[in-house]
């Protein structure tokens, strides 16, 4: 048989929207079908919502009830976020929850002397809350002057599709060590889940009922039942009971304490932990988390859009969804979460594990977040599956945002050796750096940047422990100056151009439009 030629040989043929997708983003499933998907995000938001109180809450001096109560006040202003993002931010399918981006600077006030110094746990807790809180809502002005102000829309005259292939990529692989590294905490557990869903998720996805994918839509909840009932088994006949205090908590169903914590009805509210208390040095430390928390969106952002098949979103229109996000993070401050908030990158992934990007959908698990934080007991309950759980499904998820951040790479010429340089130094050094930072504070007890000044320590130890605000440097950096002159067409510029003006493609409009005829009083910039 002879050699293939060359023009015989089949290419792909580059996408502005991912295919294949039961529903957009604008386009919606039946109210039943919605409901129950927007239950299944609800779902997988609360494993952040948990683990975050979880690590945090007992070194501030909190009780089993306070963490159920930051637990309950971080799903309803969840709930808000997700909603005030979905209606007038960016309009994506994007869940806006806790990030652990903020955990640097937080466990900095948690172990500041002022704070050590007293003697009473409960007061310590109510003491560090409002400092946090002070904090937060002072540092939530980065985002909004950034967004509102359109300075970031401009900033983002420097991406390309070159750039943010490191970007989104980490967005995903930059959060492995929340993978397996917890799932082999209870393998017992974490095992079973990751090879059902994977099994319910991909190889049984073709079995339909009434015209229905069953277990490709809804793989997400009927592999947590199956799991969490099988680890509720385990729990019940003992199986953990002689283990390690470490192994009970990663794989009892009864650990938490959160449905005996947990009141039948409470409302969050604003101010609910005392008037915040303000200092300078610990809001200029929090402001480096907000800034990593806007790089990492943006990049969460760009892989929602083509996970909901929508074009890249405009520079005003992240811009504003921007804007948005730190109108959230000041929500964040006010009624105490104890961090502030991201766009939520399980979520994002799970649009693409379903196939559904509908937006309907997530303002929908947003109306579930705020009804189950009111009615505590019932949220309690959910929020007792094992993190482990969890842990394994975002082996998934991840995985799939950082190959959405791949997928960029379509189009870009990826024969060229400069943007094989960039692509492969941002990712290596997006992964190498905050490996350091982690080692090194794991060996040493103390981060690499250990000055005198507590808010340049936070400053440094946040942004260089971040994967994807460490490839957005490096990434944007080289491509702006690295042999730029006529590799427009190599970073793949030709293509990018017409979404970065709301009106340089038809189909923004249908996609980013503001609800309500707002676009009549906020036009497009």
């Amino acid at each position: 048989m002879g050699d293939t030629k060359p023009e015989e040989i089949s290419h792909h043929a580059p996408m502005d929207q991912l295919q294949g997708f039961e529903y957009c983003i604008d386009s919606n499933p039946s109210w039943g079908e919605a409901i129950a998907l927007g239950f299944q995000h609800y779902i997988m938001a609360l494993g952040t919502a948990v683990i975050i109180p979880s690590l945090l809450v007992p070194r501030m001096g909190g009780s089993d009830d306070d963490k159920v109560r930051v637990v309950q006040t971080m799903l309803f202003v969840t709930g808000i976020n997700t909603l005030l993002q979905t209606l007038f931010g960016t309009r994506l399918p994007t869940v806006i929850g806790g990030s652990f981006s903020f955990l640097v600077p937080v466990i900095s006030i948690i172990h500041s002397s002022s704070l050590t110094r007293i003697a009473d746990d409960h007061e310590r807790f109510l003491a560090t809350m409002r400092a946090i809180q002070g904090a937060l809502i002072v540092s939530s002005s980065i985002q909004i002057i950034l967004g509102y102000s359109q300075l970031w829309g401009i900033c983002s005259r420097f991406f390309s599709p070159l750039g943010m292939v490191p970007v989104v990529s980490l967005v995903g692989f930059g959060l492995f060590d929340r993978g397996f590294p917890v799932v082999g905490r209870c393998v017992e557990i974490g095992l079973p889940m990751l090879i059902l869903y994977v099994a319910l998720s991909q190889y049984l996805k073709h079995i339909v009922v009434r015209h229905l994918p069953i277990l490709e839509r809804f793989s997400l909840l009927i592999s947590i039942a199956l799991v969490w009932t099988y680890a509720h088994i385990l729990t019940a006949g003992g199986a953990f009971k002689h283990s390690s205090e470490s192994t009970q908590f990663n794989c009892r169903t009864d650990k938490a304490n959160l449905i005996s914590s947990a009141p039948w009805i409470k409302i969050p509210y604003p101010l609910q932990w005392g008037a915040p208390t303000f200092d300078a040095g610990q809001s200029f430390g929090m402001m480096a988390a907000v800034f990593v928390s806007l790089i990492e969106s943006t990049g969460a952002y760009k892989a929602a859009a083509r996970l909901a098949s929508a074009t890249p979103p405009p520079a005003h229109v992240l811009s504003r969804g921007i804007g948005w996000q730190g109108i959230g993070i000041l929500l964040d401050g006010l009624f105490g979460t104890a961090v502030g908030s991201t766009v939520s990158v399980e979520n994002v992934g799970l649009l693409g594990s379903t196939r559904v990007g509908s937006r309907r959908v997530i303002q929908i698990s947003a109306g579930f977040m705020i009804f189950f934080s009111i009615l505590g007991k019932f949220g309690a309950l959910f929020a007792s599956i094992p993190f482990t759980i969890f842990a394994a499904v975002y082996c998934v998820l991840f995985g799939i945002v950082a190959a959405v951040g791949l997928s960029f790479m379509q189009f870009t010429n990826m024969n060229s050796m400069r943007n094989l340089f960039i692509i492969g130094v941002s990712i290596f050094l997006g992964l190498s750096i905050p490996e350091y930072f982690f080692t090194y504070t794991l060996t040493t007890q103390h981060a690499p940047s250990n000055t005198r000044a507590g808010w340049f320590n936070d400053y440094i130890n946040t942004i260089f422990s971040s994967p994807a605000t460490v490839a957005l440097i490096t990434s944007v950096f080289l491509d702006n100056t690295l042999d730029v002159t006529d590799a427009a067409r190599d970073r793949g510029m030709p293509w990018w151009v017409r979404f970065r003006t709301f009106k340089g493609d038809s189909r923004n409009e249908e996609f980013y439009t503001l609800p309500f005829n707002l676009n009549r009083f906020f036009p497009p910039s």
